[in-house]
């Protein structure tokens, strides 16, 4: 795979992957949705489908990593050259950027009538307070603990980073070497609920670098009406719990699998 090939199908591939995703939290989120409350479970299958369109999508061009975790993991591995891995993490972090845009222009309506309810923002708060917390939409763009606890949040999101990158280097590479094969997409997918239905109660699960990162930064530059704060104080810890979940599996499998 070439460095061209590698960068273009990771913006592909992460852009469908947060539009996807992204767009399934918009849906159970945003009142004017019909799909608005829908719960938990269309928000975990809809993630795992995301999953599998992006990685299907991408697979022929980049092998569709779609996660610094999983790529930094590839590269502890061997199945990686590390001299690719900041031509990943690039094309990863636009692509999440570009995914969280096209969210917000396919329920642009949805945004404005939901930021604009006197029962979402009318709360009497100051412009400074609602600015300091998470606004009322960040659901839709990153994840957030239901209990803010930094120990618990971080382990949290390394133990289940483990388990999504252990049963992507179990599997395998393809006989080109170019990733997962079409099996092993649906797989991994399906990893992706499993994790989410067990383990994402804690802080939604983000498992991933750019799709909590890209999005956050485009929640911090739309024009949104009473968005209120990014959380930049969370921020770290789903970028570096996958990052070290990741490390830790590649670890893993070179001692017990290689």
């Amino acid at each position: 795979m070439s460095s061209h090939d590698i960068f273009i199908g990771e913006i592909i591939g992460t852009a469908v992957l947060i539009l996807l995703g992204g767009g399934v939290c918009a849906a159970v989120t945003l009142k004017r949705s019909k799909a608005r409350n829908a719960g938990w479970l269309a928000i975990t299958f809809g993630w795992g489908f995301a999953v599998l369109t992006g990685a299907y999508i991408s697979a022929p061009l980049s092998g569709a990593h779609l996660n610094p975790a999983v790529t930094l993991g590839l590269a502890i591995e061997g199945g990686t050259k590390w001299s690719d891995v900041p031509v990943y993490l690039g094309g990863q972090i636009l692509g999440a950027m570009l995914g969280a845009v096209l969210v917000w222009l396919a329920y642009y309506g949805q945004f404005h009538t939901h930021l604009t309810d006197r029962e979402i923002v009318g709360d009497g708060k100051s412009v400074e307070a609602r600015e300091s917390e998470a606004g009322p939409v960040l659901g839709v763009f990153s994840t957030g603990p239901e209990i803010r606890n930094v120990v618990q949040n971080l382990a949290t999101e390394v133990i289940a980073t483990v388990v999504l990158v252990l049963a992507i280097l179990t599997q395998g590479l393809n006989g080109d070497g170019k990733g997962l094969g079409v099996i092993g997409v649906l797989i991994t997918s399906l990893v992706v609920v499993g994790i989410g239905l067990s383990l994402g109660g804690p802080t939604g699960y983000a498992i991933n670098p750019v799709r909590d990162l890209g999005p956050r930064i485009v929640h911090a530059l739309l024009p949104l009406p009473n968005k209120g704060g990014s959380d930049w104080g969370y921020a770290w810890i789903p970028v570096v719990g996958p990052l070290i979940g990741g490390a830790i599996a590649g670890g893993i499998y070179n001692i017990a699998f290689a």
